[in-house]
């Protein structure tokens, strides 16, 4: 079953599982303290996750050009999770909602520069066969913190905090853990750093890489934030109290299939594993949109949950299998930075037509996306003969 999980693979899991569990014992909570003790209001909360999210999408691009310049990637993953570990925890002495926008500012810009030298570390760590399944591993692993964090958060909420800003505090121990983790247990993997050349910023990857980081810019442009499936949920009459309950279920199904599906790419195809992905994404959206229950808002989000698990490994594998082996830097920031980016306007034109159109035309918009994208990528992006081999 763990065959192909490295050692590298396993200890970035583990302290993408630590990071998670701290970031999600204080992310739930955030809006709360905002609002109900330094004053802020609903839009100030967007600013500071517009101002984050995008701070980190180009920083991603930047870290993933460097990392393929430089011989330690190591060492830039280490910098980004050692930034975030040392600034989520201190939302805990904020006194104002400035004081957040830098603190979450700083958290996300450590994200920034980790996440693409940390996706190219794994894709060097792995044979080029078993990407799909190390991917898939990680992000089991990551959507696993997602679960615990707020399960650690409620059990001492109940039992031993009554003060948020401790419970902030609290939260700096788990990433502690997942930087000690990179210090004693991460190896670098002799990779060859290229000619220390300008950043050529403007100059996506040539080919069928390129189509392919379109593509899915086309695709996030209908993939929404999650917060407005809760918002249907709530439409439909899902209780506020069973929400918690239902993000945590969505999580569970995240976790559980993400390293199947990852392993099912190495054997079948990473191209017919992404297009049945957004084909279930569609479908999953189409559901939403159409929904008049809570029960039909359940199983809406298990099949949801199944999108992320046919993807999120499925995509990363793709990328690396079609990128040089001394550009996977560069290409995962580039897929990092067209992911990020392509989010924001994603939600503005998801939450417009909401709000002038009703509940469901978005959710039509959204699977009429996903549908056009996978079509593209069937007929734009040729497909590997084998993991990790390039057709000419």
């Amino acid at each position: 079953m763990f065959k192909g999980i490295t050692g590298n693979v396993l200890v970035l899991g583990l302290v993408s599982f630590f990071t998670d569990v701290s970031s999600e014992m204080i992310y739930p909570l955030l809006p709360l303290f905002l609002t109900g003790q330094l004053g802020a209001g609903p839009a100030f909360l967007g600013a500071i996750e517009g101002v984050a999210e995008s701070t980190a999408s180009l920083l991603k691009l930047l870290s993933g050009i460097v990392s393929d310049r430089v011989r330690r990637r190591k060492r830039l993953v280490l910098i980004g999770y050692s930034i975030s570990s040392l600034m989520r925890p201190l939302i805990g002495s904020a006194a104002s909602p400035l004081a957040v926008l830098l603190i979450r500012t700083g958290d996300r810009v450590g994200k920034g520069i980790r996440t693409s030298p940390r996706d190219a570390l794994i894709a060097d760590s792995v044979e080029p066969s078993l990407r799909g399944k190390a991917y898939g591993f990680h992000r089991s692993m990551d959507h696993a913190g997602a679960l615990v964090g707020p399960l650690v958060a409620t059990f001492l909420l109940a039992y031993f905090v009554t003060d948020l800003r401790y419970l902030f505090w609290l939260a700096g121990i788990p990433g502690l853990v997942a930087v000690l983790l990179i210090v004693w247990k991460v190896n670098e993997t002799g990779h060859t750093p290229l000619p220390k050349t300008g950043l050529q910023l403007v100059a996506l990857p040539p080919g069928r890489l390129r189509r392919y980081l379109l593509i899915l810019f086309l695709f996030t442009l209908g993939n929404s934030s999650d917060a407005f499936l809760l918002l249907k949920a709530g439409a439909v009459g899902t209780p506020s109290y069973r929400l918690p309950l239902l993000w945590a279920f969505f999580h569970l199904v995240k976790m559980l299939s993400s390293m199947p599906f990852g392993a099912l790419s190495d054997r079948i195809g990473r191209r017919s594993v992404i297009v049945a992905g957004w084909c279930v994404y569609a479908v999953s959206y189409l559901g939403f949109g159409l929904a008049r229950s809570e029960w039909q808002i359940w199983l809406l989000f298990a099949v949801y949950g199944l999108f992320f698990g046919l993807t999120e490994g499925a995509e990363k594998a793709y990328l690396a299998d079609m990128a040089e082996s001394g550009q996977r830097g560069s290409a995962f920031g580039w897929y990092n930075f067209a992911v990020g980016v392509g989010a924001l306007p994603a939600s503005l034109i998801f939450g417009g037509i909401w709000q002038y159109e009703g509940n469901v035309a978005p959710f039509i918009f959204g699977a009429s996306l996903a549908g056009v994208a996978a079509a593209a990528l069937l007929l734009l992006v040729k497909a590997p003969a084998a993991a990790g081999k390039e057709i000419s």
